[in-house]
């Protein structure tokens, strides 16, 4: 049986937030597998932070541009080893000029990007030469180039810190709405910087990706529930559901029997039930909707109304232009996501350095 050591312990405890013994007693479960680990503790509710490492940010800077007309945006990561290089006038110079290239290009790859010319040599070269002179290493991580068409419109956000930077393109029918959006899609922008969905829809979960995390969410809940009775207050609903892709056409008719049966019992007039019933529908939704709200653009309430949905948002803004609006591209960019930072002894480096 592996050895379960004091820095697997840790490790484990970093990514997840688990307790140290709780921590251990996974690692035990699955015999020192810490990516099993990781989903034991989910599963058990323990876990807050399935990858807390994924959000360990690396250096560098994104920078975005949003062309005058709102036809195109780009963006870019581009990493450097140390903040204090990243504030840099040369970095910010690089920044710029790739940002440039970018967006005055069709590429959407970094082998393409490589092998454009750059003053008489191809990018990669003009790259190595940035980091000769500025001397860390400097990494063009990802970037996108994203167009609109006549009846779409496209803008973009960037955080005043440099580190998250979020392009939503929205469609539209009448030419006319595309001057009466431009608010709209900046507002959902920053939203999202904010609110960090993964994807636009509840339809690009699987039926698989479902079912597991509602195992593990249920846990979670039932957790924060064993602490909430402890203190005497109100718990939680464990959810029936956890996204509006579960809840079709035949559990939303069955619930809203349920709803007439209940009203009914409770001696409320008929002529009224019909005021009733969608709020306790729109209540429903919203409790078994909890993936939806954590994962997905549409199915997050709106940072500037709290009380409606981006679904609900962009429902109401084509009933008022008289359109169809569609949200049809999204990207997010968050500096050093998913980029464990390498942990370096200082003065050993400087030790080295020194050749003591």
């Amino acid at each position: 049986m592996m050895e379960i050591t004091a820095a697997l312990v840790k490790k484990l405890r970093d990514m997840t937030d688990a307790g140290m013994m709780e921590c251990k007693k996974a690692l035990v479960e699955v015999n020192g597998d810490i990516e099993k680990a990781i989903e034991y503790l989910r599963e058990k509710g323990l876990s807050k932070a399935a990858k807390k490492a994924d959000r360990v940010a690396a250096e560098g800077a994104i920078v975005l541009k949003v062309d005058n007309d709102f036809t195109k945006a780009s963006m870019v990561e581009i990493n450097s080893e140390t903040d204090f290089v990243a504030k840099n006038d040369n970095f910010k110079e690089l920044c710029a000029k790739t940002l440039d290239i970018i967006s005055s290009s069709n590429i959407n790859n970094i082998e393409d990007l490589n092998n454009i010319i750059v003053d008489g040599a191809s990018f990669l070269d003009y790259l190595k030469s940035q980091i000769a002179k500025i001397g860390e290493n400097i990494v063009v991580r990802r970037f996108c180039n994203i167009s609109s068409n006549n009846n779409s419109i496209t803008n973009g956000y960037l955080h005043s810190n440099g580190k998250v930077g979020t392009i939503i393109s929205l469609s539209f029918n009448n030419a006319e709405s595309k001057a009466k959006l431009v608010e709209l899609s900046k507002n959902l922008c920053m939203h999202a910087a904010a609110m960090k969905p993964q994807i636009i829809s509840y339809d690009e979960f699987s039926d698989d990706f479902i079912a597991k995390e509602k195992s593990a969410l249920v846990a979670e809940i039932e957790k924060e529930n064993e602490e909430l009775k402890r203190l005497g207050k109100t718990l939680k609903t464990i959810p029936e559901y956890i996204s509006k892709k579960e809840l079709n056409n035949q559990v939303l008719a069955k619930k809203e029997e349920q709803f007439k049966e209940n009203l009914k019992a409770q001696k409320k007039p008929e002529a009224i039930w019909d005021k009733i019933i969608p709020g306790l529908l729109d209540r429903f939704i919203a409790d078994n909707t909890l993936l939806d709200q954590r994962l997905t653009l549409l199915g997050q309430f709106f940072v500037m109304d709290d009380k409606k949905t981006i679904a609900q948002i962009l429902d109401e803004k084509s009933k008022e232009l008289n359109d169809k609006i569609t949200i049809t591209r999204y990207e997010r960019y968050e500096l050093g996501e998913g980029i464990e930072k390498k942990e370096e002894d200082f003065a050993k480096e400087v030790a080295s350095q020194l050749n003591l």
